[in-house]
């Protein structure tokens, strides 16, 4: 079709399910052969012990995980990750509803290649098993419901049953993470700028009350637990603990520029700045409400960013409303100029760029292709690379222990940190059927509290494995000294990635332990 021929809505209909169909194979194939990340191992412990809430997160991700995975009993990093898999495809049908009601559906179009370039919609929460994942689909249905109720006049039937349903959605996004709230952040200021006849209406605290009723299970926790989620997320946000950190600031400001694609943050950069120069793209309200639903969230942990280590993801969600601005911003460019074409240019190298990205990680990941190592840099991919391979070289080890009568057939294995504790419980004590604890304090364990608990505690006279690796290491004499009778000098089991040594794991001998640890659960 010529560029100058304006597509017909059965064109755009087809290009987005070509677009979904083949984004959601790709994604497919990258979670089924690739092992999970240290946050994924660590959530599916959230599906192995559902509770209310979690020391780390609300407990949504690990519904998800019981859900696809048929409560555990589909194995494998592709049922993992179907629900990332699936609603990443959903995801690209909802915002390109939410872009065709903004203005036509071109922009709805344009949108869903945005959306489709974004290493964090289609690769961190569209692969990766993670509370983003659920999150950013609520948030989506949310954004939809509520550009759909608000900034209507007169107001209908149709638009309060709306506000009633976001209500709903943003109450099971608080299920999933925290940052939600910045869903009725938007709402509200929304309303009281430019819609303020919703005060009026009973539908705005019925939906109020439906969101807080959702998130109830999560205060009950709490409150049993000494409110230990919600200190633990303030004090990594509590700018007053520390000084002015342009290191931080400016490792946020990049993040944030690389996991939303550099080429989508251009685009956006640049709609903002026709937003400033008053040009009229979109109507007014909804324009205001795109930038309620997206500045808050951002600007806030930039701030947090200037004295506190933050993580890029964090903001995700916040750019959606601004991808849809872009998009906005990209028709009204194709429509003056006249010309129309199926995927612009800018989404092209957006595209691309998403595509060299995926196939550098992945490559990186199977090769380490990139010599961190050399460069003396920790390398990220190993994150995700030989945890089968360690549980091939333990089970020998263990068993042969168990055999010769070195340890107990009752020994467990245990290790300091949540991370590696989830990998080595996913790969290497699951299969092999051996309980695995975390033993250190509950900022080193969080979850692992609660597990160790679940699992009946350590025993006395108990003898354990412990694995550390070189990476991160943590000397068990100094940790567990003085609980167990005797601590061996290591086995060192070397992970391969082809000839290459890549990773070092200790395996200590802990012998008879004496006394139990005293760390408590907290609110116990």
């Amino acid at each position: 079709m010529s560029n100058s021929i304006k597509p017909s809505e059965k064109d755009i209909t087809r290009n987005l399910v070509l677009l979904i169909a083949i984004s959601t194979v790709i994604r497919a194939l990258v979670a089924a052969f690739t092992d999970l990340g240290n946050d994924e191992a660590y959530y599916w412990t959230y599906a192995l012990y559902p509770d209310l809430s979690h020391f780390d997160h609300p407990p949504m991700v690990g519904f998800m995980i019981q859900l696809f995975t048929a409560d555990l009993h589909l194995p494998g990093e592709f049922f993992m990750r179907l629900s990332s898999i699936l609603f990443g495809a959903l995801n690209t049908w909802i915002i390109f509803r939410i872009g065709s009601r903004l203005r036509n559906t071109a922009t709805g179009f344009y949108a869903a290649l945005l959306y489709t370039g974004s290493v964090y919609c289609f690769v961190i929460a569209g692969i990766f098993i993670l509370p983003d994942t659920p999150q950013l689909l609520f948030w989506l249905l949310s954004l939809h419901l509520l550009l759909g109720s608000l900034n209507v006049d007169p107001v209908t039937k149709k638009e309060r049953g709306r506000l009633l349903l976001a209500g709903l959605t943003i109450g099971l996004a608080l299920l999933s993470k925290y940052t939600s709230v910045f869903l009725w952040a938007g709402a509200l200021l929304y309303i009281l700028f430019y819609d303020r006849k919703w005060l009026k209406t009973k539908e705005l605290y019925l939906a109020l009350m439906f969101s807080a009723l959702l998130f109830l299970p999560v205060i009950i926790w709490n409150v049993k637990n000494g409110f230990i989620s919600f200190t633990y997320h303030s004090e990594r946000v509590d700018i007053l603990r520390s000084g002015l950190r342009p290191d931080y600031f400016l490792t946020e400001l990049a993040g944030q520029f690389f996991y939303n694609n550099p080429v989508n943050v251009i685009l956006i950069l640049t709609a903002l700045w026709a937003v400033v120069r008053k040009r009229a793209f979109l109507k007014p309200g909804l324009t205001a409400a795109l930038l309620f639903y997206s500045l808050p969230l951002i600007l806030l942990f930039l701030l947090f960013a200037l004295f506190r280590a933050t993580l890029p993801h964090w903001t995700g969600p916040g750019y959606t409303a601004l991808l849809l601005l872009a998009a906005a911003w990209l028709d009204d460019r194709q429509h003056l100029s006249g010309r129309r074409a199926w995927v612009p240019l800018w989404n092209k190298i957006s595209l691309g760029l998403l595509l060299v990205i995926m196939a550098a990680g992945f490559i990186q990941i199977r090769t380490g292709f990139i010599p961190f190592k050399r460069w003396h840099i920790d390398d990220p991919s190993l994150e995700m690379y030989g945890w089968k391979q360690l549980r091939q070289k333990f089970t020998p080890v263990y068993r042969d222990d168990i055999g010769q009568g070195h340890m107990s057939p009752a020994s467990v294995i245990i290790t300091s940190k949540w991370f590696p504790a989830a990998h080595l419980d996913y790969y290497v004590a699951m299969p092999d059927h051996i309980p695995l604890f975390a033993v250190n304090t509950l900022g080193e364990i969080h979850k692992y509290a609660w597990i160790d608990k679940e699992r009946g505690g350590l025993k006395k006279g108990t003898d354990a494995w412990y694995i550390t690796t070189d990476t991160y290491f943590s000397d068990p004499q100094r940790l567990y000294g003085g609980l167990f009778r005797e601590i061996s000098q290591p086995d060192t089991l070397l992970i391969y990635r082809g000839s290459s040594v890549v990773r070092e794991v200790y395996v200590y001998r802990m012998k008879d332990l004496l006394r139990l640890p005293e760390e408590e659960l907290p609110g116990h």
